[in-house]
C-alpha cells in the first residue's frame, strides 16, 4: 500500500505524491499566543508530530513549519485588560509583547514536556512584515485586492474578484456570512476580509508597521500565507491545522495564496476536535482541560498517549476515566520493554504497523498492532523464550519510536548491563516459577511469601492470564 492522506479540499483519500522526490514539506497552525493552551491546541500539535515521524520513518526529508501568531486582536485586548485592572492573571500590567511572549513559552513548554519534537521553523508573524508587504502588493496588481474605501487604512482581499473562493470548504459566497475582522464600511463586500488592519485610536504605537497604505499591522489570515511561501516555497505537499481553521482561516489562506499566483497546498489535513463527555469544550461553561491539569494527575508519557490514541481526523472525546484508561494501555507497553531489555533503537515496524499508518495514518489501528506484539512478547518472557523476547522487543520499541512514545518511558532495567539484566532475569524468573507451583498446588501462603519478598526487594509482579511480568 502506498501512502495515502484524506485531503479535505477534495474530500478523498489520494496518493501521496511529494513536489519534490523524497522530501515533504508541512506548514501547520501554531498557536495564537493570547492565552493558556487547552488540550485541542496541544493535540493539534501531536497529530502532525506524529505525522512528520512517520514521514521521516519512510524515508522522506521533513521540513515542518509551525508559526506562532504573536499579533492579534485578543493578545491587544488582552493585555488593555491588564492595564485596567491592574493585573493579568497573576502577572502585573502587560505590554502585548510581553503577553505573547509569555505565553509562547508557555506553549513551548507543554509541547515539550509531551515530547512533541520542534519543528524544523517555528516563525513569528512580527518578523515577517516584509514579506507580508509583499504578497499584499502582488494581490493588488493583480487586482485581487484593494485599499479600503474608507480612511481606515485598511487593505482588504476582494473575495468575488476570485472565482475558486470557497472551494475549501465547497461554499457559496453569497451564503457566507461577513467577515467581522474589520468595518464592513470599507469594503466592497462584506465578505471581503482584511490583509492590512489600519491603526485605531487607543491601540498602542508599538503595534503597529509603516507601511504603503499607512500605519497598521497584518491580518491574521495573511501572515500564514506570507512565511508559509517564506519557508516551504510557492508550492508545497502539506497544510494542516484543527477542523475549526477550516473556515474562515483556511479558505482565507488558501484563496490569497493561489490568487497571488502560488500553487500553495498540494495536500489539507484537518485534525478533530477534543470534547468533554460529549460537549464542546468551552470557556463559559467550565469544562476545559488544560495540558497542565492533566499533567497534575498523570505522567507526560500518559497524556502523550492518551491525545494521540485516536484517528487524528475524529473527535476525541475526554471523561474523568480517560487518563486512568491510557495509563493502563501505555503501561503495559512500557513494562514489557522494561522487562524485555527495552528493544533496540532503529529497527522495522511489523507489516501490518506500516499498512495502518501508510493508511491516512490510522493510529487506531497501529495501536492495535502495538499490543498484540507486546502480548505476544510477555507470553514469550514468560515462556522464558529469549530469541522471542528480543524480536517482539524490538518490534515493538520501532513501533513506540515512531510514535513518540519511547523517550517520555522509564525502562528501568535497561540501563544496566545485558549481563547483569540476564543474570537477574534468571534469578526472578526461578521464583516465579516457584511462585506458579505455589499457586497451582494452592499452597497461597508460599506464592503469597514469595511475592512479598520480590515486592521487598522492589520488584512488581504483574499476573494475567498471558503468565506473570516484573519490572523494577
Amino acid at each position: 500500500m502506498s501512502l495515502r492522506f484524506y485531503s479535505t479540499d477534495t474530500a478523498t483519500v489520494r496518493d501521496f505524491e511529494p513536489v519534490n522526490p523524497g522530501e515533504a514539506r508541512l506548514y501547520y497552525c501554531g498557536a495564537t499566543v493570547q492565552g493558556m493552551p487547552h488540550i485541542g491546541h496541544i493535540r493539534s500539535a501531536l497529530v502532525f508530530d506524529q505525522l512528520s515521524n512517520w514521514l521521516r520513518y519512510r524515508g522522506y526529508k521533513v521540513t515542518t513549519v509551525r508559526n506562532v501568531t504573536d499579533i492579534d486582536d485578543k493578545i491587544l485586548a488582552n493585555s488593555a485588560a491588564s492595564f485596567e485592572q491592574g493585573y493579568c492573571g497573576n502577572y502585573p500590567e502587560e505590554e502585548w509583547w510581553a503577553l505573547a511572549y509569555r505565553f509562547e513559552r508557555i506553549f513551548s513548554s507543554a509541547y515539550d514536556t509531551l515530547g512533541i519534537n520542534a519543528p524544523t521553523y517555528e516563525p513569528r508573524a512580527t518578523g515577517h512584515i516584509t514579506e507580508m508587504f509583499g504578497l499584499i502588493q502582488r494581490l493588488i496588481d493583480r487586482g485581487h485586492a484593494y485599499p479600503a474605501l474608507d480612511d481606515s487604512g485598511d487593505v482588504y482581499f476582494d473575495v468575488r474578484s476570485w472565482g475558486p473562493y470557497g472551494s475549501l470548504t465547497r461554499q457559496n459566497i453569497d451564503d457566507m456570512q461577513a467577515a467581522p475582522d474589520a468595518d464592513p464600511r470599507g469594503k466592497r463586500d462584506p465578505r471581503d476580509f482584511a490583509l492590512w488592519k489600519g491603526h485605531k485610536e487607543g491601540e498602542p504605537q508599538t503595534a503597529s508597521w509603516d507601511s504603503p497604505w499607512g500605519r497598521g499591522r497584518p491580518g491574521w489570515h495573511l501572515e500564514c500565507s506570507a512565511m508559509a511561501g517564506k519557508y516551504l516555497g510557492e508550492r508545497f505537499d502539506i497544510h494542516g491545522g484543527g477542523l475549526d481553521l477550516r473556515f474562515p482561516h483556511h479558505e482565507n489562506e488558501l484563496a490569497q495564496s493561489t490568487a497571488a499566483g502560488f500553487g500553495f497546498a498540494n495536500y489539507w489535513l484537518h485534525n478533530g476536535l477534543v470534547t468533554y463527555e460529549g460537549d464542546k469544550m468551552s470557556k463559559s461553561i467550565g469544562n476545559t482541560v488544560s495540558p497542565e491539569e492533566m499533567l497534575e494527575t498523570a505522567r507526560p508519557l500518559v497524556v502523550r498517549y492518551y491525545l494521540g490514541q485516536a484517528h487524528y481526523r475524529s473527535v476525541l472525546d475526554y471523561r474523568p476515566t480517560s487518563l486512568d484508561e491510557a495509563r493502563v494501555a501505555v503501561e503495559r507497553v512500557e513494562s514489557f520493554l522494561a522487562n524485555s531489555g527495552g528493544g533496540a533503537p532503529g529497527g522495522e515496524v511489523p507489516e501490518a504497523f506500516g499498512q495502518a499508518m501508510d493508511d491516512d495514518l490510522n493510529i487506531p489501528q497501529a495501536l492495535a498492532v502495538l499490543h498484540d506484539r507486546v502480548k505476544a512478547g510477555n507470553s514469550a518472557l514468560s515462556a522464558g523464550k529469549t530469541d522471542d523476547v528480543e524480536l517482539e522487543a524490538h518490534a515493538v520499541r520501532a513501533m513506540t519510536d515512531v510514535l513518540g512514545l519511547t523517550s517520555l518511558m522509564d525502562l528501568g532495567p535497561r540501563n544496566g548491563s545485558g549481563a547483569e539484566r540476564s543474570a537477574l532475569d534468571s534469578l526472578i524468573r526461578t521464583l516465579l516459577a516457584q511462585r506458579a507451583d505455589a499457586r497451582a498446588a494452592k499452597d497461597w501462603a508460599r506464592a503469597d511469601q514469595i511475592r512479598d519478598e520480590l515486592t521487598a526487594a522492589g520488584i512488581t509482579v504483574k499476573d494475567s492470564g498471558d503468565g506473570s511480568t516484573w519490572s523494577v
